[in-house]
């Protein structure tokens, strides 16, 4: 990428919301994936003549979450209107979305990148309906497309930035960030596999000392951020080397194919009145009002950022410790939970285990922290034991690794490996006094001066207590034996 031009990203997401029903008629949200299809459809969301659309209320509460959270300027009065265009997944001819007047605008998002702190600008939040789904077949030579309408009418709601985004460092936080927030939030599953959000970001490259914006394209359905920054990052270079050569860009909507890596032209780039929009003749304006927005405002949860520092001012965590940990509403109620329980450990020491050992497991196996077969009341006991002197780290690990495999309890564990620690002094006395019996020569070198045997005595008095031994003790017992003699 060469230096002469800036990148100049807006992303549009769209967050499918978490409600019973879809969002102008009763029929119930279901899973897109393993429902039969169309087994979720009626004469609104099928489009049928004569059919009337009822705003979904619970949809325009998870709106109102979101735009309260983001600081918007939530308008009093919103429409909905119909945007016009032909699919087949499409049963209306036409999407019940806003344009002219959304339900909110504004506000923003801060994040943070290598480079430091940037403040996201917002430029609208609004609701929409979701289309249905297209499955293209190809059967013998055959080639058909299924329509499933199980999605079509399922409530949406679009979040709009300026395009003041210029880097993939920037698009990863903000999307990511945004993701966090709409989870915590209890907006949207954010489950990308099953599309419940989706991107579309529009690019462009300006030269670096212009102020002018260059023409955009605009990169549709991008549903993981895989897909996002690699679609981004080649749809830059592309432009670079197009403006480079002295070439044009066309104003486009690009898919992605995921196979080639590469972007591909699917239509010029439409402008609103190409879409015809119009008032929806069939639905009110939605009115909120001061009362409504404030007793939404006061049921906000502790979001994203807000419990990242609180985290690592009360509980000294690192940055990096708090941001991991807080990124995932489900992960940070597991380490709360875990704290609940915890009374002879310290935040530190459970947040180190699980953005260790934990998280390996978790990407090792590729599950969320939702599935584990370890409750946070075992973690804590594994934690303390070792804290405590009684389980060695190794073997906790090991005691660690069984409980998130098979949800076995920790003491269960413990008991049936024989992990107990050995703590007794007299015990230890005895084991140490008949390990330096065994090796005469090696203690005789160590009380001449060769002191790093201390560690090689350790380790055979570790193998011989099978690791039970704790090492502290037995180290402080063997240099108290080594250093005189006369006390063997």
């Amino acid at each position: 990428m060469t230096n002469r031009y800036t990148p100049v990203i807006g992303l549009e997401v769209h967050a499918e919301l978490q409600t019973k029903t879809k969002m102008f008629c009763g029929c119930p949200v279901v899973d897109t994936l393993t429902a039969d299809p169309n087994s979720s459809v009626c004469p609104v969301c099928g489009g049928m003549p004569g059919s009337l659309p009822v705003i979904n209320r619970q949809a325009v509460i998870l709106a109102l979450r979101v735009a309260l959270a983001l600081n918007c300027k939530i308008a009093p009065y919103s429409l909905f209107a119909r945007k016009n265009y032909f699919y087949p997944d499409l049963p209306k001819g036409f999407q019940i979305s806003q344009y002219e007047y959304p339900l909110a605008t504004g506000g923003g998002l801060t994040i943070t990148t290598p480079g430091g702190n940037e403040f996201i600008q917002l430029r609208r939040i609004h609701l929409e309906e979701d289309t249905g789904k297209l499955t293209h077949v190809l059967d013998q030579g055959e080639k058909y497309s299924l329509v499933d309408l199980n999605r079509a009418g399922i409530g949406l709601l679009e979040i709009v930035t300026e395009p003041v985004l210029t880097s993939l460092e920037s698009v990863k936080a903000y999307s990511t960030s945004l993701r966090a927030i709409l989870k915590y939030l209890k907006v949207c599953s954010g489950d990308m596999e099953k599309g419940a959000i989706r991107f579309e970001a529009n690019i462009s490259m300006k030269p670096a000392d212009s102020q002018e914006l260059g023409t955009r394209v605009e990169i549709k359905n991008l549903n993981s951020f895989r897909a996002m920054e690699r679609a981004i990052k080649y749809e830059m270079e592309r432009q670079v080397s197009i403006l480079s050569a002295g070439g044009r860009i066309q104003q486009e909507t690009l898919g992605w194919n995921e196979t080639t890596e590469q972007t591909v032209s699917q239509r010029s780039k439409e402008e609103a009145h190409d879409y015809r929009y119009f008032p929806e003749p069939d639905l009110p304006p939605l009115t909120v009002d001061e009362e409504w927005i404030e007793s939404i405002r006061v049921e906000l949860p502790e979001l994203p950022l807000v419990k990242k520092a609180r985290f690592m001012d009360t509980m000294q965590l690192s940055g990096y410790q708090a941001d991991v940990l807080c990124n995932d509403l489900e992960v940070a109620g597991y380490f709360e939970k875990a704290l609940l329980l915890a009374t002879k450990i310290t935040a530190q020491q459970v947040a180190n285990w699980i953005t260790g050992d934990v998280f390996a497991y978790l990407n090792q196996n590729e599950v969320s922290i939702s599935s584990l077969q370890l409750t946070p009341a075992s973690l804590v006991h594994i934690i303390e034991q070792v804290e405590l002197g009684k389980l060695s780290r190794a073997n906790a690990r090991q005691v660690l690794q069984e409980s998130l495999s098979n949800g076995k309890q920790p003491e269960q564990i413990i008991k049936d490996h024989g992990f107990d620690m050995m703590t007794d002094e007299s015990e230890l006395n005895a084991l140490v006094s008949t390990l330096i019996a065994q090796y005469p020569k090696e203690a005789t070198a160590y009380q001449s001066g060769k002191t790093t045997l201390l560690d090689w005595f350790l380790g055979q008095a570790m193998r011989q207590s099978h690791g039970k031994a704790d090492p502290g003790q037995l180290r402080s017992i063997l240099q108290c034996k080594l250093d005189k003699p006369s006390e063997k």
